[in-house]
Order: C-alpha cells, then sequence, then structure tokens
C-alpha cells in the first residue's frame, strides 16, 4: 500500500521545487535552448559526470544535438563514437531493435559479456565511465531521442533512488523531447539527411571471406556476447559458433578477438571515407 497519497506528494516541500523546474521546461519544450535547459534540471535532481543527448534516425549516423564534454575530450569522447564507436553501442542497437521510450541501464541492454569486450575498453573504459542510463523518447515515426548520462569512476555515483526517480520522469521528459523536436526538429533535418547510412559497414566487412552465419556470428561477438550467448542468440549450439569462430580466426588471417575488432575499425573507417568521397 503506498505510504502517501498524491495530495501528500503534492503539498511536500520538495514537490514544489520539482514542479517550479518542470514549469520552466514545459514553457522552454519548444525553443532551441531545450536540451541545456534539460541538462540544468536534471543535472539538480539526479546528478551525473557527462550528458549526450544523440538523434537516431533510421540507420544513419546518429547526430548530437546536445552535449557537456570539454574540447580535450571530444575526440575520445564524440568524435571517436560518432565515427565508427556507436556500431556497437547497446543504445544505437536498443533503437535499431525498437526501444524508444524509458530510462535504461546500460548493463540492462548490454550482451552478457560487453564489459569484457574489446568496444568497451576502447570507448567506455577509457572514458572512465563506469555506468550510463539512456533516456528513450520517440519524437516522430523514424526518429528517436536518447539523453545518456553517464557516471564516472571517482565521481557520481547512481543510486537505486535516483534510477526510480530517473524511470518516474522519463515519460514526462519524453513528451517533452517530442515537443521541442516538432518546433525544432527542422533545424537538424539537414544534417541528418547529410548522414549516409552506415549498415553497410557491417553487411560488408569479411564479404568476400566469411559465409553468411559467420558474419552474425562477428557481428554478436565484437559487440559483446559470449559463446553461449551468441548460440542462443542464432538458436545454435557453441560448439558449432566455436567452430565458426576457429574458421573466421583462420580466413582473416587473425589470432585473436581483438585483432578482429581492429580490423573492424579499420573497415568502418575505410567505408565512412568512401562515403564521405562519394557524397
Amino acid at each position: 500500500m503506498p505510504t502517501e497519497n498524491p495530495t501528500q506528494l503534492l503539498a511536500a516541500p520538495a514537490s514544489q521545487t520539482w514542479h517550479h523546474s518542470l514549469a520552466r521546461l514545459i514553457q522552454g519544450a519548444s525553443s532551441p535552448g531545450f536540451p541545456a535547459m534539460l541538462e540544468k534540471i536534471l543535472r539538480e535532481c539526479v546528478g551525473f559526470d557527462s550528458i549526450l543527448i544523440h538523434t537516431y534516425q533510421g540507420q544513419r549516423h546518429p547526430l548530437l544535438i546536445h552535449d557537456d564534454y570539454p574540447p580535450q575530450r571530444r575526440e575520445q569522447g564524440i568524435e571517436r563514437y560518432l565515427s565508427e564507436a556507436y556500431l556497437l553501442d547497446p543504445f544505437f542497437s536498443a533503437v535499431r531493435e525498437g526501444l524508444e521510450q524509458g530510462a535504461h541501464r546500460l548493463r540492462e541492454l548490454a550482451p552478457d559479456r560487453f564489459e569484457a569486450s574489446d568496444y568497451y575498453h576502447y570507448y567506455y573504459h577509457a572514458l572512465g565511465l563506469t555506468e550510463e542510463v539512456g533516456i528513450f523518447a520517440r519524437t516522430a515515426a523514424d526518429t528517436v531521442i536518447v539523453v545518456s548520462l553517464g557516471y564516472h569512476r571517482d565521481g557520481t555515483c547512481l543510486t537505486r533512488r535516483h534510477l526510480q526517480a530517473l524511470r518516474h520522469i522519463a515519460p514526462v521528459i519524453e513528451v517533452l523531447l517530442a515537443e521541442f523536436w516538432k518546433w525544432q526538429g527542422h533545424a537538424f533535418q539537414d544534417e541528418l539527411d547529410a548522414q549516409a547510412p552506415v549498415e553497410q559497414a557491417f553487411d560488408s566487412f569479411g564479404r568476400e571471406s566469411l559465409t553468411d552465419r559467420e558474419r552474425e556470428i562477428v557481428r554478436l561477438l565484437l559487440a559483446g556476447h559470449s559463446t553461449k550467448s551468441a548460440a542462443k542468440a542464432l538458436a545454435i549450439s557453441d560448439g558449432t559458433v566455436k567452430v565458426h569462430r576457429k574458421h573466421i580466426y583462420q580466413r582473416l588471417a587473425i589470432t585473436s578477438q581483438s585483432q578482429l575488432f581492429r580490423r573492424f575499425l579499420d573497415h568502418v573507417a575505410l567505408v565512412s571515407r568512401q562515403q564521405a568521397h562519394d557524397s
């Protein structure tokens, strides 16, 4: 049974502060400055160490519309993500698979061996991130905005209470982001249209050497799936995955998953250069 009714909650002093903040967000939802307002109020409510707000549209590169990264960290934290790392990101994968609302921890969406993956060490560990929460909002038929709140080593701690608060206010944030996109989305559309689809980077990797099933396994392993998890996803046995992995290494002339990861990043970079040249 709830210990407080709505009247008691609304009469609490903290409720007044929150509703003043909410009023400001509602008033500013249609303005260009809304993302910065949202950052300020979220920081007051729950705290975090970094924020990134990305727009995902179809299979295109994500478009960054707001962040608080200082200049000296942008190459590692933003440019690297937007140029190649996002392809293996659990938030990007979740959007591709249809997730469009709610507040979700990274570890809830990530594969079982994600924190042991080369991608995790290449991007998350290098940034000092220990946790990330994404607030997902479907803002148009083909558009999802994700507000990513990062928590760093020796920084702000994500508590259960903070996570619960984010989940409680997520529906409000989703509606406000949809209102923001309704009025301001046109300002970003040209940039989104200029972003070339990147699915071919996955589809073409190893195409000349690997079978379709082997390339499916490559994708799962690079994203952080264990042998068991990859086998479950493909409805095959663990042993079959191990055999395929052995063949993958032989055909690509590599000896480790780290070399596979590096080979994949090199391929993504090549595809990106080709797209830039053709556009």
